[in-house]
């Protein structure tokens, strides 16, 4: 496909080609066509990516905010010059439609604005001492780090985790998902020609666990950063173990969404259908386990029924799409499986529960009714265009529901009850609770999880911080 890049690493500031390497066939999930074929790292390539970064982290620490700043700051411009095509490489091999690809560029633009502001204000303190001595509290860059990146946010990703890096001094190897590399490559190469030394940041790609263990094996690695699934983060976090690796791990969930009968089931709706549209589902924090009062029920459900069937599904490319297909042969797959599970354990199918066409990975927007607790889709994480809505009976009820799973991602509730809403905030077991809206992440607010959902922060102040450590000296 003439308007998709050709692909490579980038190691020590050089584009390292597929050559005589393995390499990985890039697919268009919409069309099945292969469309970039991606060179694999073997152990060469990963030492020397490591080498580059223990020289980099040595140079990087010693820059001054400001120089960091500005590499930041025209990285997040270059972002924008090139919204349209970093956009369009998102929707060539992830598929997601070109709108939601522009909002993950705005995203990283918005995120690596705010890093550098926060790259300004990595305080230390002086604490109180007699005259004659003196104790200091330092802030200072964790070292290099290995960011491993998904492929469902193939922009924002990449985004979230190099820019830390970059705004506290670090150097980072990126290990982005070898489905969507080109994005990864994209966001990276803007830093690099905003004036990142090519030292500081790399760009690997591999066989999942022969890259995870090489680098995580490595001394020079001092912190991970992960997104993904949980059973692969558990895997990791036992890697990074062996050596007391830093971790910051941003795993599954399965987002509970709390409908009280006081609510305007119209404004629910129109809320929490395009979360649910957005990425074909394939959202860590996708609203997913509709917890509907008994009162309120059969109107949400016909209302939600309604709105989500009637999602535009199609080519991403095309500007009149609301859903693209799914990103990969498997999830279509998975969401077969679950579907099937639950109707034989009596669950209702509202709409849906079919793939779309015979080309691509489509599959259409499906929702499930009173689906028994113990269907598989209500114990593991759809990620997928699903969702489940099921009647509770009051307040309790619907709170132990929605903390029944060892997740504790994004979490949603809908009351027009002030003390409700209070009370529902503070028992709900999430790293991020949203009250009468949809809206979960913003640049200067954390993203976290807690339980089977991770740990650490990305975004924010918090995130900044998840890329220092913490040194006091003492002088007497």
């Amino acid at each position: 496909m003439s308007d998709y890049p050709k692909l490579h690493m980038i190691i020590d500031g050089e584009k390292v080609y597929a050559g005589s390497r393995r390499t990985y066939q890039v697919v268009n999930p919409a069309t099945e066509e292969v469309i970039g074929e991606l060179p694999l790292a073997d152990a060469a390539d990963l030492e020397r990516a490591l080498a580059a970064a223990a020289r980099g982290f040595a140079k990087w620490r010693k820059t001054t905010a400001q120089e960091r700043v500005a590499v930041l700051q025209g990285a997040a411009r270059l972002m924008l010059e090139r919204k349209e095509q970093i956009a369009r490489i998102s929707t060539l091999e992830q598929g997601k439609p070109l709108e939601q690809g522009r909002l993950e560029v705005m995203m990283v633009h918005n995120l690596w604005n705010f890093y550098a502001g926060e790259a300004l204000r990595l305080y230390g303190r002086a604490l109180v001492r007699p005259t004659g001595f003196r104790s200091t509290v330092r802030q200072e860059p964790v070292g290099p780090v290995a960011a491993f990146a998904p492929w469902n946010f193939p922009i924002g990703n990449p985004g979230r985790k190099l820019g830390p890096a970059v705004a506290t001094g670090c150097s980072v190897i990126l290990k982005a998902a070898e489905e969507t590399p080109g994005c990864a490559l994209a966001v990276l190469q803007c830093l690099l020609d905003a004036g990142l030394p090519p030292e500081v940041g790399q760009a690997v790609f591999g066989v999942p666990d022969e890259v995870s263990r090489h680098l995580l094996g490595s001394p020079v690695i001092r912190k991970l950063s992960f997104t993904g699934s949980t059973i692969v983060g558990k895997h990791l976090m036992k890697l990074a173990a062996d050596d007391c690796k830093r971790t910051t791990m941003e795993l599954g969930g399965h987002g509970p969404v709390l409908v009280f009968a006081d609510m305007d089931i119209d404004q629910v709706v129109n809320a929490m259908v395009p979360p649910k549209v957005r990425n074909a589902g394939q959202v860590c924090i996708s609203p997913t386990r509709f917890i509907v009062e008994e009162a309120a029920f059969s109107k949400f459900r016909d209302a939600y029924t309604a709105r989500y069937a009637a999602t535009k599904v199609g080519y991403g490319l095309d500007e009149s799409v609301e859903m693209g297909p799914m990103a990969n042969p498997r999830r279509p797959e998975a969401m077969d499986h679950m579907v099937a599970d639950a109707r034989a354990r009596g669950a209702k199918l509202d709409t849906g529960g079919t793939r779309i066409g015979n080309q691509g990975y489509f599959y259409a927007p499906t929702v499930m009714s009173e689906v028994p607790l113990d269907a598989l889709m209500m114990n593991e994480e759809p990620f997928g265009p699903l969702a489940i809505i099921n009647p509770f009976p009051n307040e309790e009820a619907m709170i132990a529901e929605a903390n029944r799973l060892p997740y504790g991602l994004a979490a949603y509730a809908w009351t027009n009850d002030y003390k409700r809403q209070q009370r529902v905030a503070g028992e709900l077991e999430a790293g991020m609770v949203t009250v009468n809206t949809g809206v979960v992440a913003a640049p200067d607010a954390p993203f976290c999880g807690v339980k089977w959902s991770g740990h650490g922060h990305e975004d924010g102040p918090e995130g900044v911080q998840a890329c220092l450590v913490t040194k006091v000296v003492h002088e007497g």
